[in-house]
């Protein structure tokens, strides 16, 4: 057997080869840093207040706020009860983006979050558990000349959670309540130029709608978009890193395949983990400027789940893999415990996902946030997700350290064999352990980077805990990735070299004393055994002494 490349190149390319993937994630890092601007822009919308002097409230006027057909306007409710005009015949309009500007497929996705203004009065206090009832279109146009086109209706129910930091007397009449900021809308594609929001607040007191809620003065909105930049820098990455991972996910399948045995549980998994890390590479993104794919957002989490599962389930499958012995190894069977909770949290985040955004491909103004009961579960996804997470990384260090203490236990071997022999597994040994460090750093870095996109996510959700993620560290953590399979696969790719007979079967040293002949097996089983590398066949349970 020739060995893997890992423990079959010399000690000079390897530290070259290193030095080269460090390079590459620094610059990984520095693209984000210095070339990408932030990975998101918040701009914030007053909604201007409208009159509908049509009876009927037709659904298809649309009322824009400036404009030559600008809609009749009004500064304030204090002015609509001078001149007689109802709650029911106010409509709050928004157009996105700001006047003379223009939305972009480039920003990918667009996040709207919903801020009242209420006033209060002693009158018209906001009742405990009261609930705001929204009648809201969304439309959309690509030119100023062209008329509107109906993108969404619908009627939203969103819970007010306000409190009022002083008395609640006479004299604080007109001070503000300070209320947490409430889901609104999310499309998964930015294809028009053009967005128009136009809001209502109907007015129903013997059906209880839109009663107990306060005196509503204004309606802000916030609008969340994804940096047209950065978007370009992302897509750039992604075209340049997909052929080189393809390039040497195929030549290692080939180097595999070659071989007069079959390939071993750990080589599949490693040749799976090439494939996730293309999936995910693929820059299919590139459509969805040319083409309205509201879907991609979701598609992108698909893809991102399905990279974790497998990422996560190598480092267990690579770890047990050197910890078993040669009569349970080769096995996935014996890794159910492990893989399987794996498969199952990132089933139930898929089902999390869907339940959202699978929904927001029909109706954009749906979010499960906006109830007790969705909010709950949202938190509880998310803090169980991130516990989770710990947890994994905390049993991840332990096995680690079994390997490390397996490894340990089989040196004990290494002062019988020759200097040369010696120096050769004590090589092996060191680069070893190196690589099983380097991949703790990668998963607690993995760890840090879910817990925090997760929470980012969410963050508008809990008011003002506000957490922006650096470009630098979605371009590096991204980086680190494709470079970190690149190198297992280059690593651990069978190797051209060959040692000598009595070495290259890796199955038997002979000690220094030579004279009576003894014999120091370090792998696993008897000479039929075969694996990737010298270290996956010393490190078996049942090395016979």
């Amino acid at each position: 057997m020739a060995g893997a490349i890992i423990e079959n190149m010399s000690s000079k390319k390897l530290v070259i080869f290193g030095v080269i993937l460090l390079l590459f994630q620094a610059l990984s890092f520095m693209v984000g840093g210095l070339i990408a601007p932030s990975p998101t822009s918040v701009i914030l919308y007053m909604a201007n207040k409208c009159v509908d002097t049509a009876k009927s409230h037709q659904s298809t006027k649309w009322f824009m706020p400036w404009g030559p057909n600008k809609c009749e306007l009004i500064r304030s409710f204090d002015e609509a009860m001078a001149k007689k005009i109802e709650a029911n015949n106010i409509v709050f309009a928004v157009h996105i983006p700001q006047q003379n500007m223009e939305m972009s497929p480039w920003f990918q996705f667009m996040l709207v979050i919903l801020q009242l203004d209420i006033a209060f009065k002693m009158h018209n206090q906001i009742e405990e558990g009261a609930l705001a009832t929204v009648d809201v279109a969304l439309a959309y146009r690509d030119d100023t000349l062209s008329e509107w086109t109906e993108m969404a209706h619908s009627l939203e129910q969103r819970e007010l959670k306000c409190k009022f930091n002083t008395q609640k007397n006479y004299e604080n009449e007109g001070r503000y309540y300070d209320c947490d900021l409430l889901p609104f809308m999310e499309l998964g594609s930015v294809s028009h130029k053009y967005y128009l929001l136009n809001i209502r607040l109907p007015v129903h007191e013997r059906k209880k709608i839109n009663v107990g809620i306060g005196e509503v003065k204004d309606i802000q909105l916030v609008g969340i978009h994804q940096n047209g930049g950065f978007t370009k820098v992302w897509f750039a990455m992604k075209t340049f890193l997909t052929p080189s991972i393809l390039i040497v996910l195929v030549w290692y399948w080939r180097r595999i395949t070659l071989m007069t045995r079959p390939p071993v549980l750990l080589e599949k998994v490693i040749f799976a983990l090439g494939i996730s890390m293309t999936f995910i590479n693929i820059p299919v993104e590139w459509f969805s400027v040319g083409f309205d794919w509201t879907w991609m957002l979701l598609f992108g989490d698909i893809r991102q789940g399905i990279f974790y599962s497998m990422l996560l389930s190598f480092w267990i499958i690579f770890c047990g893999e050197h910890l078993m012995d040669q009569t349970e190894r080769n096995r996935f069977s014996i890794y159910w415990k492990q893989v399987g909770p794996i498969v199952f949290g990132s089933f139930c985040l898929f089902i999390f996902d869907m339940c959202e955004r699978g929904v927001q491909l029909t109706n954009p103004f749906y979010s499960i946030w906006a109830s007790d009961v969705g909010t709950e579960l949202a938190m509880a996804f998310i803090v169980v997700a991130g516990i989770c997470a710990c947890l994994y990384f905390l049993f991840l260090c332990f096995m680690v350290f079994q390997v490390f203490r397996n490894i340990s236990g089989k040196r004990s071997s290494l002062p019988a064999m020759s200097k040369a022999r010696r120096l050769h597994y004590e090589g092996l040994i060191f680069r070893f352990k190196f690589l099983m460090l380097v991949t703790l750093f990668c998963a607690a870095m993995t760890v840090i980077f879910f817990i925090l996109s997760q929470v980012m996510e969410g963050h508008w959700q809990w008011g003002s805990q506000k957490l922006e993620l650096n470009s630098a560290f979605f371009t590096g953590i991204y980086g680190m990735w494709n470079l970190y399979v690149f190198a297992i696969m280059f690593l651990y790719a069978p190797s051209h070299k060959r040692y000598g007979d009595n070495q290259s079967g890796g199955q038997c040293i002979i000690s220094d004393t030579g004279a009576s002949g003894e014999e120091i097996q370090l792998t696993t089983t008897i000479t039929h055994v075969d694996g990737p590398t010298e270290l996956y066949k010393m490190t078996g349970k049942a090395a016979q002494e």
